[in-house]
């Protein structure tokens, strides 16, 4: 999904390397997990139960949510 990438990219590009080894683990594994789970996620309609893949959900967000990515707003 698009809408996906526009957020999961930029997350990918700036934040990861600095991310503790577990949490790079549970982006690893979120990308792994169905696109009709991570859009309910991303777009905080739901959270994760695992706690990992919702740490690393609130983590996306809020970078989204607080730089400038713009396309952000139109999802």
């Amino acid at each position: 999904m698009w809408e996906l990438d526009l957020l999961l990219l930029p997350f990918l590009e700036h934040r990861y390397a600095a991310l503790e080894a577990a949490d790079q683990q549970a982006y690893q594994a979120l990308i792994e997990c169905e696109d009709q789970d991570l859009f309910v996620w991303l777009m905080r309609r739901e959270w994760p139960e695992e706690p990992a893949l919702r740490r690393v959900v609130k983590m996306i967000v809020e970078y989204a949510e607080t730089t400038g990515n713009d396309q952000y707003r139109t999802l």
